[in-house]
């Protein structure tokens, strides 16, 4: 089993990496966008994890490494 985590900054959070794309989308001619916000995925390999224990597992992971949820939020898709 595997698991996909998008995160991904809270709301109302300095990006700095979003407006340098922005920038950069813009400098290229692409005036038309809008707001830029950056994020990341990362994927795991679950190994031995049952699907039952799964989304326990994937949430402590990310609360305790994964995503800093004091600025960021997570979303978690368990994949076959």
């Amino acid at each position: 089993m595997k698991a996909r985590v998008t995160i991904s900054l809270k709301n109302g959070v300095l990006d700095p990496q979003g407006k340098a794309i922005s920038h950069a989308l813009h400098g290229l001619g692409l005036d038309k966008i809008g707001e830029v916000r950056q994020g990341k995925v990362i994927e795991l390999d679950l190994g031995d994890i049952s699907a039952k224990d799964a989304p326990a597992e994937v949430d402590k992971m990310c609360t305790q490494l994964l995503a800093n949820t004091v600025i960021e939020n997570y979303a978690v898709e368990l994949l076959d």
